[in-house]
């Protein structure tokens, strides 16, 4: 009888445990890459001979997911890429947007978007608030783009939690419209703060610093 009851207890803990275990999936540049962890033909940027992160364990995404027991489902990040349609020296560059990439992300329970630092760096138009009717040319600008953008994640993937990751020291204009759009799709926009960064990008202290900042701001 005894043997029965911790069995059913046993088989009780796994399913709880199962249920309770979130597949994360990633749409990115390249904060949050890894070589070996993103696509095949996708530019990575660590690690990297001017910072610090050597080990895939020390990217923000990787301790995010050890410390809640989650599970990778897709890293759909690119070094380099634009969430709009222009990237730098205004080359076009929808092929490799983050609204290009928008049906790679598996089916994750949990979406983290981390973009906008590439818009921002390249100087891409920022465009006007639009949310409905997008063509290409409209998501050549960012405000259109990451509203597109929004607006066909949660219409794929309806039941995933989807949170907007911000850079800091962007400029305010990039700031504050992905306060408006964000606040417009009701998605969580983490704004990050006091990230160490090597050769522009987060060191073994930023990574953690943005670790423990969505832990502190995701319920």
């Amino acid at each position: 009888m005894k043997r029965f009851i911790t069995l059913m207890l046993m088989t009780a803990f796994v399913s709880v445990a199962s249920a309770q275990t979130k597949k994360v999936s990633i749409l990115g540049d390249s904060y949050s890459t890894f070589a070996g962890h993103n696509p095949e033909g996708y530019a990575p940027f660590y690690p990297n001979d001017r910072n610090d992160v050597t080990k895939v364990e020390e990217t923000w995404w990787s301790l995010y997911i050890e410390a809640k027991g989650y599970e990778l489902e897709k890293n759909d990040s690119w070094g380099g890429t634009t969430i709009c349609g222009t990237g730098y020296g205004r080359m076009d560059s929808s092929r490799s947007a983050f609204t290009a990439r928008v049906d790679l992300l598996g089916d994750p329970d949990i979406i983290f978007v981390f973009g906008g630092t590439n818009d921002a760096w390249a100087g891409s138009p920022v465009g006007e608030y639009q949310y409905e009717g997008w063509t290409k040319e409209d998501c050549k600008s960012f405000r259109p783009a990451l509203a597109c953008l929004l607006d066909t994640l949660q219409k794929k993937y309806p039941d995933a939690q989807i949170y907007s990751i911000l850079n800091s020291e962007l400029r305010e204009e990039i700031n504050e419209s992905c306060r408006v759009i964000c606040k417009h799709y009701n998605v969580q926009l983490i704004e990050l703060h006091d990230i160490e960064k090597q050769n522009g990008h987060p060191s073994i202290s930023g990574m953690k610093a943005i670790c423990d900042q969505l832990l502190e701001a995701i319920e």
